[in-house]
């Protein structure tokens, strides 16, 4: 069943009160799953007092007892698995199989927080003379704003939210529209935890007037925000008239470098797996392939025989190995981005068009000899298109995947070691996988540099980046 939906402050489910409502489109077949609430200004404010008054309360909670907390949010998270995952696919349109591995490493990275919540150590500076010491305390960073985007709608808040309570901070959690059943589950089972009122509150509206109140506050400290490059600057620029504290992963354009010592078909198979998952609408996605022109035909063939392999369909179907995108926006970029490669001279191995029927499912695409100016190369297309170029150089093909201010993730496939190790080095870019997709684990850091944002979220540094540091000189 789907979840009923509503804005959750202070404690409070609320709904109705002739709050502005949207309807929430499932994009498998078009139909309507519910209406949405919108957070009224007084709604905002509501949270805003509720992170307000509650932010000393839940600063002076233990680390243990904080680590209990969510400890019991993660057990509650997996017992409500396949309830979760459910919603993830009816809003969303991902597989199940998808839905419940994310909410699986939802649950892990909650628990991970937890753990963390308990070891967020500070550290004793020698002093010059001996009487005296000095200390470095690490301190919640205050009240936090959390926006998350809907391609996944349970990871990528768990992080925040988990992060900044076991931190000690009381959270507003700005979800997204698309997908507010997957955000309203996830605060029920915070709730059910233990989160004491006030300390988590959800709200949804329309993005931009939204944040603007959210941020404008004088009583939030911090913003985490995952979403487009734009919005994130401009939530960055708006952070700055308070000095408030960020968190930025603004999404990126993946490059593939394939080497000549690459076993092509490995590559090409373990490659298209990490392409098409949920569609292609992830932001570490491998998204431009640079193949070396020695291996560019055995590797093309097996992508393309990989790509036809694939069973598009309703989420909910277990024959399904391809779901939907998201709504009709993205099957409308897509067929922009594939006009513009055509127009520029690629071709089209397979795929290239919408599906026919209800929903907004477009076929799995694969070009080939896409030149570098095209669209897909330069925007990022989040979605399932692969663009297949060769290269011949080393330096030439660092080059081109240096060539554009993204730098989030990367990946190279080689069987040198020197040439894997010269080429992690060169990518400019937060996290390079080589020889696999192994990026994005809970205890991992996740982020990149240049604009594909500022920070990182997971692993030890997800905490930190909820903290502040305190120096204490005693004599």
């Amino acid at each position: 069943m789907y979840p009923n939906l509503a804005l959750f402050l202070d404690g409070e489910w609320v709904s109705g009160g002739g709050r502005d409502i949207q309807p929430v489109i499932n994009p498998a077949n078009g139909e309507s799953l519910g209406e949405l609430p919108h957070a009224s200004d007084a709604d905002v404010d509501r949270a805003l007092d509720a992170v307000a008054r509650t932010a000393n309360a839940w600063r002076d909670v233990s680390a243990y007892e904080r680590a209990k907390i969510l400890r019991r949010a993660a057990g509650l998270i997996r017992e409500r698995r396949d309830a979760i995952a459910f919603a993830v696919t009816l809003e969303e349109g991902k597989t199940l199989g998808e839905s419940r591995a994310e909410v699986d490493a939802a649950a892990d990275i909650i628990e991970w927080s937890a753990e963390e919540a308990r070891r967020s150590y500070g550290r004793v500076i020698p002093g010059r003379v001996p009487e005296v010491r000095q200390l470095v305390i690490q301190e919640p960073v205050g009240p936090v704003a959390a926006f998350s985007p809907w391609n996944f709608p349970v990871t990528t808040p768990s992080r925040k939210i988990s992060s900044a309570l076991a931190a000690g901070c009381p959270v507003i959690f700005k979800a997204a529209e698309e997908t507010p059943g997957s955000a309203v589950e996830l605060v029920r089972a915070f709730h059910d935890a233990g989160v004491p009122a006030g300390t988590l509150n959800l709200v949804f509206g329309v993005p931009s007037h939204i944040s603007e109140r959210i941020i404008g506050s004088p009583i939030i400290r911090k913003i985490s925000f995952t979403g487009s490059v734009a919005v994130g600057k401009l939530l960055t620029r708006l952070a700055a008239d308070d000095m408030k504290r960020v968190t930025m992963e603004l999404g990126g354009h993946s490059p593939v470098l394939v080497f000549a010592d690459a076993d092509p078909v490995h590559a090409a198979r373990t490659l298209a797996v990490g392409k098409y998952r949920n569609a292609g609408q992830v932001c570490i996605a491998p998204t431009r392939f640079y193949v070396h022109e020695s291996i560019e035909k055995p590797f093309t063939d097996a992508f393309v025989q990989a790509t036809r392999e694939l069973r598009i369909g309703n989420g909910l179907d277990p024959e399904t190995t391809m779901g939907p995108v998201a709504n009709s926006r993205r099957v409308a970029a897509m067929e922009r981005f594939v006009s513009d490669a055509r127009e520029r001279g690629a071709q089209i191995l397979t795929g290239g068009r919408r599906d026919g029927g209800a929903g907004c499912f477009f076929l799995p695409t694969v070009l080939r000899s896409t030149p570098d100016d095209s669209m897909v190369m330069t925007q990022e297309p989040f979605g399932p298109l692969a663009p297949l170029t060769p290269f011949s150089d080393f330096d030439d093909v660092i080059r081109r995947a240096n060539s554009l201010p993204f730098g989030l993730a990367s990946y190279v496939f080689t069987r040198s070691t020197e040439t894997a190790l010269a080429a992690s080095a060169a990518l400019r870019c937060g996290m390079v996988a080589l020889n696999s997709l192994a990026l994005g684990l809970t205890e991992t850091p996740f982020g990149g540099v240049r604009d594909s944002g500022y920070g990182q979220e997971g692993g030890t540094e997800g905490l930190e980046a909820y903290t502040t540091k305190k120096f204490v000189s005693l004599m």
